[in-house]
């Protein structure tokens, strides 16, 4: 007889998140989860990325306690500010031009939820890209290839974002985009979801 696999939920309207989790082969449902991103007093980034991919995991497992349950946040800081989705190309800009020369730091957690509060398992991933020196041509040439609005620290990886950096440094190359797989793979293995 076969053991039934747990439903799977991700708790996050991000699609690149979806297709990243897409890449592990199991099927899954997703419910945007509603919390408060605001960032807390003297919170460093690590913490707040921490704490909102739990705060998005428990949101949807309240209503769902019988499934698997994904959350994930991903901040991303120039020392201690951090950088949010620009929003626009003005903001982008300006993104891009602090970063200029710099290296930026990509917290990317995940908590994942047991079903029926059986346990939990949480991870960051820690992503250090440095970028070049960028002149205001190259960034503006840029973001009219990516467009990278709704992108934290104003840039596509998986895209032409590359251009923009001397190295990258991380465990997990998904992480920069937005779910560290390698972990999460693992992680979903030990609740019982087959993925192989």
């Amino acid at each position: 007889m076969a053991i039934p696999q747990p439903r799977l939920i991700l708790a996050s309207g991000s699609p690149y998140r979806r297709e990243l989790l897409a890449r592990l082969g199991a099927e899954f449902a997703v419910i945007p989860a509603d919390a408060d991103e605001r960032r807390q007093p003297d919170e460093p980034p690590a913490a707040l990325a921490a704490r909102l991919a739990h705060a998005k995991a428990t949101a949807v497992a309240a209503s769902r306690p019988d499934a698997v349950i994904i959350g994930s946040d991903q901040v991303a800081a120039l020392g201690d500010r951090v950088l949010g989705k620009p929003g626009d190309r003005t903001n982008a800009a300006k993104q891009l031009a602090a970063c200029s020369g710099a290296t930026v730091t990509f917290y990317t957690a995940v908590c994942l939820l047991h079903p029926n509060g059986s346990g939990k398992a949480e991870h960051t991933d820690i992503t250090r890209v440095q970028f070049r020196d960028l002149d205001a041509a190259e960034i503006d040439a840029y973001l009219t290839l990516d467009e990278p609005w709704d992108c934290a620290g104003s840039f596509r990886a998986e895209a032409h974002g590359v251009l923009l950096f001397h190295a990258i440094e991380n465990q997990d190359p998904t992480a920069l985009i937005g779910l560290p797989l390698i972990w999460l793979g693992n992680a979903l293995r030990q609740t019982g979801v087959k993925l192989l």
